[in-house]
Formats: C-alpha cells, structure tokens, sequence
C-alpha cells in the first residue's frame, strides 16, 4: 500500500503507479495534454485498480459512442482486483462502471460519497462536479467543490473549482475572489481565468473581459484542445458583444476550430460561435460545411442533450439533409426510454433548433418557447445555454412575435447595459409586433 499526493492510499506495491496517478491528477486538474500518462501506467500494473479505473473514466471523457468500448477492458480489469483494495478505490470503480452504462446520475452522485468520504481525493470532486454540471443539478456540484477546497486550500486547482461552482450558483463577487485567490496562487490556473470570464460575462463587463483573458492566452499553449478552444471561445464572446465579428471570426479560425477537430468539446465550441456570429448578422462564409464534415462523422450519437444540439444545428446549418434527418430519427428513439430530459426537453429543443436553422422562425419559437424554464437539464454553463435563450429570441423577434418576449428583453438590458444588441433587439420587438 502506498500513498497519492494528498496522502491517500493507493493499493499498489510500485511507486511508478502512484507517480502516474499524481501526473494524470496534475494534469487532468489543470487541464494539460498529458493524461493519457495513466493509461500505460495502467498496463504496466494490471493489479492496480485504480490505476485501471482512471485509465477507464479517461476513455469516457471522449464523450463518443466508442468511448464505453474503450473504457471496458480497464474497468474489467480494476474489477478483477478490487476484492483487496480500499473502500475508496471500489467506489472509484462503481461510479466509473455506472457512467459507462449511462447512468450518470449515479455516478456523480458515487463521486460525491466519495468526495465527501475522502474530501482530499480532488479527482473525485472533479468527476462528481462534471456529471453534476451536465445534468443541470448546480447546487451539488458547488456543494463538491466547496468540500474540496475547504480539505485542499493549499491547492490552487480547488479554488478554481470553487469559482466555476459559485458562479453557476448566481454567487458572483465570491466566484470572482475565489478565482483570483486561484491565480495569485499559481497563475497557470485555466479553469480559474474561465471561472473568472464567466463572472465578467455575465455582468457584462467587456473591456475588463479582454483583458482577463488576453493576459493569459499564452498559458493556454499547454493545455488540452477542450480548455484551450474553451478559453478563447470566452474570448470571443466578448468580441461579438462589442460588435467585433471580425476579431471574432479570427479568433474562431486561429483558436477555435482546428486544433482536434474530431472531439465533442471542440466541435460544440466551433458550432457555438459560428451560431453566435451567424445570430448577430454576421456572414460566416464557409466555416459550416467543414465542421458539418467531421459533425456528420460522428454518427447519430446521444452522450449529452447538450452535445447533441449543437451537432444537430451544425449538421443542418452545413446542408448534411441526409445526415440530421438521419440523426432526429435516432434521437426520436433513443428519447422514448432515456431519462425525461431527453423526451421532454432535448427532443422538442433539437426540433426547435433545426427549425431555426431552415428559417422557420415560427416553428422554431412554437418548439422553443415552452422550454423557457427547463434549458438547465440539458447540461452546459449559463452561458453556453444562453445560446439557446438567443436563438428562442431570435425566432420570436423574426416572426412577429415581439410582445412575447420584451419583459425578457427588457430584462437583458438592464443586467448587461453595455451591449448594444439588446437594445436593438428591444426596437425590433417594437417595430415587428
């Protein structure tokens, strides 16, 4: 028996399986591209079932039809040796298990007992926080995050996961202390300058925004294609908010899409952005067909709702007929015996999108509208969410539909005043009603 880095015990007589561990930790908190260190690890000690759980949930980060494939021969062998290892290690194994069958809410909800048992095990925090933020249950995954950094204070990754949690909470000047409290510790921090982009976001405050961010881009180098894309798709948000579609698009071409254009996190950000862009008035030429391309590769697949309405738009925005009509009538299936969220939510929102997509704006608000308070159940932050909020206004102000929306609109205004955009919106809602 040996011990990890926080001091947990690690059921292994090699010291370089435990190293492996505390590198695929290092890496997997703070967003590197080095990771996959665990899954040689893993075959180099096939008695270490830890090691053969993390190679596991590494597989299913993939987030693809293929990735419980992947996953199976190294939760197979974890459970071959889990009979003589810790409590901790065997809970490690049923949540990973329960997310390769799909069953994520009991795997989030096995990261957290363990999180809570073992409040220095930061990985399990960060497992549970993950299945949390995708099934819209915010108050756990903040409740994870502040258990992990009261144990793990020393550690800068904790407070990074601290900030993203309030901030999906609404707590937004503690988001902000706790994410800068994350970088003054180690400014090398990604989840810490998202969790901060987010608050600024949020509020509105661009200037500050740009510079948040752009003072940190060159860190993002050594991070992963999701954190890095991530990263600069919040930078370009902000340029669309100052009615900056050029430096957005550049963005997009230089940062966004292009570094792995076949990953799930990769391709929703690329789709986002041009959606974004496209919804503000912007011509984005080309850029659909090729993201359609590698879109249409995936297949009809269903890992998240909120994955899959991006792949949908994009599928319909790049003219693949064949291939979204292909992919609602799988998802038309698929929603009839999965969770609710899926019959009730991502079903009627996907149908909604696509229709936006075809320029059928009233069909797209008829789909939308009743949506207005469920979009949380699909997954993705509040403001990648918020994408689904802009089209809803967009098919009701292009229809007629004005009135149905202006105390929304009205709304919007007020929270974020420097955005010109929803003061236009508010005099083409006047104009069209």
């Amino acid at each position: 028996m040996r011990q990890d880095w926080r001091g947990l015990p690690v059921t292994t007589g090699r010291a370089e399986t435990v190293e492996a561990i505390d590198r695929f930790t290092a890496e997997f908190l703070g967003y590197g591209q080095e990771a996959g260190v665990i899954v040689p690890a893993a075959s180099a000690d096939p008695g270490c079932a830890l090691a053969q759980t993390l190679a596991g949930a590494l597989h299913l980060f993939l987030e693809n039809a293929e990735a419980p494939r992947l996953a199976a021969p190294f939760l197979a062998a974890a459970e071959s040796g889990a009979a003589d290892v810790t409590a901790r290690e065997r809970e490690h194994l049923a949540a990973a298990r329960a997310w390769a069958a799909g069953d994520t809410a009991t795997a989030a909800e096995r990261y957290a007992a363990v999180a809570r048992a073992h409040p220095r095990d930061l990985l399990a925090a960060k497992f549970a926080q993950y299945h949390f933020f995708n099934l819209g249950r915010l108050d756990e995954h903040l409740a994870v995050a502040e258990i992990a950094a009261a144990a793990n204070g020393d550690v800068a990754w904790s407070h990074g996961m601290l900030a993203f949690g309030l901030e999906q909470c609404h707590r937004l000047p503690e988001a902000e202390r706790a994410g800068r409290r994350a970088v003054e510790m180690m400014a090398d921090e990604p989840w810490a300058h998202h969790a901060v982009a987010h608050v600024m976001e949020t509020q509105g405050r661009l200037d500050e925004g740009i510079a948040w961010l752009e003072g940190f881009a060159p860190l993002w180098q050594r991070c992963n294609s999701f954190m890095l894309t991530h990263n600069w798709w919040h930078l370009a948000l902000f340029r669309i908010d100052r009615e900056e579609p050029g430096a957005a698009l550049d963005i997009y071409d230089r940062h966004v899409w292009g570094v792995w254009k076949q990953y799930s996190q990769d391709q929703v950000n690329a789709a986002s952005l041009l959606w974004r862009l496209e919804l503000r008035g912007a011509d984005v030429g080309e850029r659909w067909r090729d993201l359609a391309d590698h879109v249409e590769a995936r297949g009809a697949e269903h890992v998240e709702p909120f994955l899959d309405l991006h792949y949908v738009y994009a599928l319909a925005r790049g003219e693949r007929r064949e291939a979204f009509a292909t992919f609602m009538e799988s998802l038309r299936r698929y929603a009839v015996a999965a969770p609710p969220r899926w019959r009730e939510v991502a079903l009627p929102a996907a149908e909604g999108v696509v229709a936006h997509a075809q320029g059928d704006m009233r069909g797209a608000f008829a789909k939308l509208d009743p949506l207005a308070a469920r979009w949380g159940e699909i997954g993705g932050s509040h403001a990648q969410r918020d994408l689904f909020v802009q089209t809803w206004l967009d098919a009701a102000l292009r229809s007629g539909q004005g009135n149905a929306v202006r105390r929304v609109l009205e709304a919007r205004a007020a929270a974020r005043p420097a955005i010109s955009v929803h003061r236009r919106q508010l005099a083409e809602g006047s104009l069209r009603s």
